[in-house]
């Protein structure tokens, strides 16, 4: 029988607490969400590596390390409305649901849509919104968002997205420029997203967010 809540403890003391991620919000949900549930059934001995897990073509859950450093960066507040761009299983969603006031999760695939139901709802996260439909057009009905995470590479940010930002609110992109990314945090001040480097991490380009390719004549 695998111990999965002393993996647990060691992906925190081994991967998001030497990365400089110490804000107890954070520790607390990485310590108290079980991530084995979050991924695919034949990934579960992976749950805990200290790499990305694949859930499906372009699709993983992001390492430890860079969702840890990614939601300090952004620095989430318990009256905070998130929008979770590609939940996929809702590990992401599972975390700030105990961070923020509320969360609206958006997954395109509805297999993923169904099991991230059933999972968020057994483990109690009721203030995560499932909502399906394309990553790119996020959930403008339920906004605007005081902070919106990206679940994957960007190589753009489509302005329907950065359009549900709130006036002061705060979005986190994992920018791909080719082998290496660049997680930067933007903050919205009189209508415009400015962007400022984070930290280094890497992820699969999500569908729907990479560059058109140049017109070549």
């Amino acid at each position: 029988m695998t111990d999965f809540a002393a993996r647990r403890t060691m992906m925190v003391d081994t991967q998001v607490r030497p990365s400089d991620v110490t804000k107890f919000p954070i520790i607390d949900a990485m310590l108290s969400v079980p991530r084995e549930l979050f991924v695919p059934r034949e990934q579960v001995e992976a749950a805990y590596i200290s790499e990305n897990v694949s859930i499906g073509p372009g699709r993983v859950v992001l390492e430890p390390r860079t969702l840890g450093k990614l939601l300090d960066a952004i620095n989430i507040d318990q009256d905070d409305l998130v929008l979770d761009i590609g939940a996929g299983y809702g590990y992401s969603s599972a975390l700030v649901a105990r961070m923020a006031e509320a969360v609206i999760a958006v997954e395109e695939d509805e297999s993923l849509v169904k099991e991230a139901q059933t999972i968020l709802s057994e483990q109690g996260s009721d203030n995560v919104v499932l909502h399906s439909g394309a990553l790119t057009d996020g959930a403008p009905e339920h906004g605007p968002y005081d902070a919106i995470l990206i679940e994957g590479g960007v190589e753009q940010v489509p302005s329907t997205l950065l359009d549900q930002l709130k006036e002061g609110g705060r979005i986190g992109c994992l920018f791909m420029e080719g082998a290496l990314g660049v997680v930067r945090i933007g903050h919205k001040i009189d209508g415009d997203v400015t962007w400022r480097f984070a930290f280094n991490a890497s992820a699969p380009v999500l569908p729907g967010f990479a560059k058109a390719p140049a017109f070549m004549f």
